[in-house]
């Protein structure tokens, strides 16, 4: 089996717990947040980091982890992959920052030029950088309320877009990240995603047909709400927050094919799918359909804040000029690593390795489920991948503190994971794209044995 080559390997043994966790250095940290810092920033992971390299975190106390959450996939050619800090040492020694809104600077250009090209999207394309995914989410729905001369915007249960007003109004994840904050943006709305093992419409994903997509034109379109006053509907092609459920084959072709019919505009919110996450560049290319928006984020800095919106012409110029800006969107360090991390992502290479590791993790995730009553399904795209875990396979019960439970095992074996979903039971797994078989191997073993430490 081939190997993607590996940025420079961690200078030291890893993983490596040489204290109780967290630390004292780590305690000291937490406490000083704990005076200082707004505490809504609740942690889930007592870690404080020190050092990011590869596949490896260092926190302040010298343990070291391997990392299968790349920075909630903010870091998916690894941390501090040496072509990208490259990028960055040479443009900060040239420019920092000069605001694009009001200048132009060759590297925005550049990286323009380069999301244009790798779109999903033919003929001219247009794209403007934000500093997140939450404003690139904002600035979509802009673009199609002006484009359309519509209001209405639809969303899914299950999504997660941002927490700016806008997109905290498009998500639809977790209560917790909307109670309080009403009013909310008006006119956007909320169908049910295809999150098929526990289908929204009581039916079995191998001969359901997406009838959950009929939800939207069977009650919203029929009863509630005329379509020819939406102005767009945004669906993540794998929802991130919600569980890493990807769409079933035919939805994403259905959905625009009923954008199509009532004029509104399909956008392909891939902050956290987009950027190679799933193996291609976007994951709407699975599905083989091409949307009119597509938003990226997250990755694309190679943990640089940098997002944007890429489109065509007439969509992306519909706005007036000052109709959208930004001090910092498009920094020219950000977009320099940028530049780095699509030169990266974009070659055969990177998508070969990707293949391999989507099989290699799937298969092992299946060989868990296999000897695991509380491993409910496994799935995902491409490397991009999950296990949801529940009481038993026969209730489906979502089993959150065994989740929970499991990654804090696996913490003290030296493996970073993360948990999602709207129940909060899935153990995602995401890691740099650059890992090698042994590392994930070894951090898949370390999985398992946290799942029977946690009871499973």
């Amino acid at each position: 089996m081939s190997r993607w080559p590996l940025p420079p390997e961690y200078p030291g043994e890893y993983p490596l717990i040489r204290t109780a966790l967290p630390g004292p250095n780590a305690r000291a940290t937490i406490e000083r947040d704990r005076r200082t810092v707004s505490q809504n920033l609740r942690k889930d992971v007592p870690l404080v980091v020190a050092r990011g390299q590869g596949m490896v975190i260092e926190d302040v106390d010298g343990n070291r982890f391997l990392d299968f959450a790349a920075g909630i996939s903010t870091v998916s050619t690894g941390h501090c992959h040496p072509d990208v800090v490259a990028a960055v040492r040479a443009q900060s020694e040239k420019l920092l920052h000069i605001c694009y809104t009001d200048f132009f600077y060759d590297v925005y250009v550049d990286l323009c030029e380069e999301l244009a090209a790798i779109a999903p999207i033919t003929g001219p394309k247009r794209v403007f950088l934000t500093n997140s995914g939450a404003e690139a989410v904002e600035t979509a729905i802009k673009l199609a309320r002006v484009r359309t001369g519509r209001q209405k915007i639809v969303g899914f249960f299950g999504a997660f877009h941002g927490r700016t007003y806008g997109a905290m109004t498009l998500t639809a994840s977790k209560p917790v990240q909307r109670k309080g904050y009403g009013p909310f943006v008006p006119e956007i709305l909320h169908t049910h995603y295809a999150y098929c093992y526990r289908c929204p419409v009581n039916r079995k994903p191998e001969s359901c047909g997406v009838e959950c997509l009929e939800l939207l034109t069977d009650s919203y379109f029929h009863h509630s709400v005329d379509p020819s006053e939406v102005a767009a509907v945004i669906v993540e092609p794998v929802q991130g927050e919600g569980g890493f459920i990807p769409l079933p084959d035919d939805f994403p072709a259905q959905l625009l094919e009923l954008c199509r019919k009532h004029g509104a505009l399909f956008v392909a919110d891939e902050v956290q799918s987009g950027i190679g996450r799933t193996g291609p560049v976007w994951a709407i290319e699975h599905y083989g359909v091409e949307p009119d928006l597509v938003v990226s984020g997250k990755s694309l800095g190679g943990g640089l804040p940098l997002a944007g919106v890429t489109g065509p012409a007439e969509i992306m110029d519909a706005v007036e000029p000052g109709g959208l800006g930004g001090t910092f969107g498009g920094n020219p360090v950000a977009c320099a690593a940028a530049l780095a991390v699509l030169d990266e992502v974009d070659s055969d290479k990177f998508r070969a390795r990707a293949d391999e590791l989507a099989d290699l993790i799937g298969n092992r995730l299946r060989e868990i489920q296999d000897k695991n009553d509380h491993c409910g399904e496994v799935r995902g795209l491409g490397p991009m991948q999950a296990l949801e875990l529940v009481r038993d396979s026969q209730s489906k019960e979502p089993a959150p503190d065994l989740a929970k439970a499991t990654t804090a095992a696996a913490r003290e074996h030296g493996l970073l994971l993360l948990s999602c979903g709207t129940y909060g039971n899935v153990i995602r797994i995401l890691v740099p794209l650059v890992i090698s078989d042994e590392d994930l191997s070894r951090g898949l073993d370390i999985l398992e044995r946290a799942l029977g430490d946690a009871g499973a």
